[in-house]
């Protein structure tokens, strides 16, 4: 073969061989969920099941991390710090709201330091107490409660978690004197709450559930207006004796800010086309989870929920606790 034919050949084939490489889809990047709550823990099942849901929306992988700490302050913090391209998210509860008023020097804001997707799903809480406290319900827990000595404790996922919301805010309602214990996940604290080393914990359906059926711990109510389904021989909180108790967990899926306005609305989309699958709708449903309606599947209603909690909430947790650094 001549050299000018070799020449002309080396020239096609340098042209070609970019021009098919342009043509090859790109392979879809895989999406990184942020958990900051520890694995087995309520978030975490709830994130195990949106990550099966949005893989299957988006046609892309899902992976979950768990960053947990601080009650949610670390993972968030991750999230926030990282790059604005829709490749990692955060999956957080209420505790997106507290931690703006219980952690003075946040490295983050919030609100202004995510773009919000939507929110993912509603959970009721159930307060459960050891199984060797003598009290059978709400009424007796109240009784024993003024007689313990020493105080009863109760057990929750750390400053600003959705357990130490509720165990402040029962505090605060029963105006008690309760020992807080702290853990790093409530499925530690579930642990020790079933062998007896702490008494209560006010957590949420997906950790309670199984326990309560089981036999390990015993159910005082749930933190509902209504009663829940999965749970209807327990009484709400405010059929027991606590009068316009009301807290259900909420979770959000939250972008770093900056991420383009295009990603963020095809997350959301996703994020609504994930909840109206029925298998989604059932593995919720089998964590005591109630998903988000299409409305409030939004950035707008996520963002709205956030910002209202903050300012509903603040008061109550800068009362009850001194701000954490």
């Amino acid at each position: 073969m001549s050299p000018q034919i070799c020449f002309v050949l080396t020239a096609l084939i340098a042209l070609v061989l970019p021009a098919m490489a342009a043509d090859k889809p790109a392979k879809p990047k895989t999406i990184t969920l942020i958990v900051p709550f520890t694995q087995g823990g309520p978030t975490d099942e709830i994130a195990q099941v949106l990550a099966f849901g949005l893989a299957r929306s988006l046609q892309q992988k899902v992976v979950t991390r768990n960053v947990p700490g601080a009650g949610g302050t670390l993972g968030a913090e991750q999230v926030a710090k990282s790059r604005p391209d829709g490749q990692t998210l955060l999956l957080s509860n209420i505790g997106q709201a507290t931690s703006a008023s219980l952690y003075r020097k946040l490295r983050y804001d919030p609100v202004t330091s995510f773009e919000p997707v939507g929110l993912v799903a509603d959970l009721p809480m159930t307060l459960v107490g050891s199984s060797r406290l003598a009290a059978a319900d709400f009424k007796g827990l109240r009784s024993a409660m003024a007689a313990a000595r020493p105080r009863l404790t109760y057990a929750h996922a750390g400053a600003g978690s959705a357990s130490h919301l509720c165990g402040l805010m029962l505090v605060e309602a029963l105006k008690a004197d309760l020992a807080a214990v702290s853990y790093p996940g409530t499925a530690e604290a579930m642990a020790d709450l079933a062998a007896g080393r702490v008494d209560l914990l006010c957590d949420q359906t997906s950790n309670t559930l199984a326990p309560i059926r089981a036999g390990t711990v015993r159910a005082f109510g749930v933190t509902t207006k209504a009663s829940v389904a999965a749970l209807a021989d327990v009484p709400t909180l405010a059929e027991a004796g606590l009068p316009n108790f009301q807290l259900t967990v909420w979770h959000g899926l939250y972008a770093p800010m900056g991420t383009p306005s295009a990603h963020i609305a095809r997350l959301s989309e996703a994020l609504r086309d994930a909840l109206q699958s029925p298998d989604m709708k059932q593995k919720l449903a089998e964590l005591g989870a109630l998903p988000s309606a299409t409305q409030a599947a939004t950035p707008e209603a996520l963002r709205k929920r956030l910002e209202g909690d903050i300012a509903r909430l603040g008061p109550l947790l800068k009362g009850a606790a001194a701000p954490m650094k």
